[in-house]
């Protein structure tokens, strides 16, 4: 379960979210309020990739969608298709784990209004990169949202064109491994019902299947 190469817990090469994290730890000194280490199995087939840590989920706790809205459906679906051992992640401490996966996110530090720039999620591709060649052949990276979606596209050396984002659109990968692409599960998202239990249940499912087959 550790942070694996190319992630830096002391990375300040934004500016701008370097100086918002500084801010925000001014107002909650106990938040973790740096850059978010992916949480998962050291060997996984199946990446999630996010879009940045929330302020009061994973900006706080220091886990990829832990503590706040949009880890509830996550981890569910995910401890329904095997790949977590608990269908709740309460803290970076508690004892959930996942299994033959891993989650991390296209930016590692907290965006204002969590809307991170171009130039912030270009800058950050380096560390996804790093991870994205952990996931063997056979693989699957499932990207929730466009921008996580643009992200892997741009770690991976592909065009954008190639492959569009849809939610349950499947493309192909470098290396045999396959991308999958969901909603964003956000609050916004599952409250409006862009986002329904049973279309990301769809997706995961797909993913589990991928892998089986």
């Amino acid at each position: 379960m550790g942070q694996g190469p190319g992630f830096d817990p002391g990375c300040r090469r934004c500016p701008r979210l370097a100086g918002f994290l500084d801010e925000v730890r001014g107002r909650h000194a106990g938040y973790h309020c740096g850059p978010v280490a992916p949480f998962g199995s050291a060997r996984h087939r199946l990446l999630i990739v996010g879009l940045a840590p929330g302020m009061h989920g994973a900006n706080r706790t220091g886990r990829p969608f832990t503590g706040d809205h949009a880890g509830i459906l996550l981890y569910r679906t995910l401890h329904a298709h095997g790949f977590a051992s608990r269908p709740e992640s309460l803290a970076a401490d508690d004892a959930l784990r996942l299994h033959d996966c891993r989650i991390t996110n296209a930016v590692k530090c907290l965006p204002p209004a969590n809307k991170p720039s171009p130039a912030e999620v270009r800058e950050c591709n380096r560390y996804l990169a790093v991870e994205l060649a952990a996931v063997p052949g056979g693989g699957v990276v499932l990207a929730l949202g466009a921008i996580a979606h643009a992200a892997v596209l741009r770690a991976t050396g592909l065009a954008p064109a190639r492959a569009r984002f849809s939610h349950g659109a499947r493309h192909e990968l470098p290396q045999g491994r396959v991308l999958l692409d969901s909603y964003h599960c956000s609050r916004y998202n599952t409250q409006t019902r862009r986002l329904t239990a049973a279309m990301f249940d769809a997706v995961v499912a797909r993913a589990r299947h991928l892998l089986a087959s």
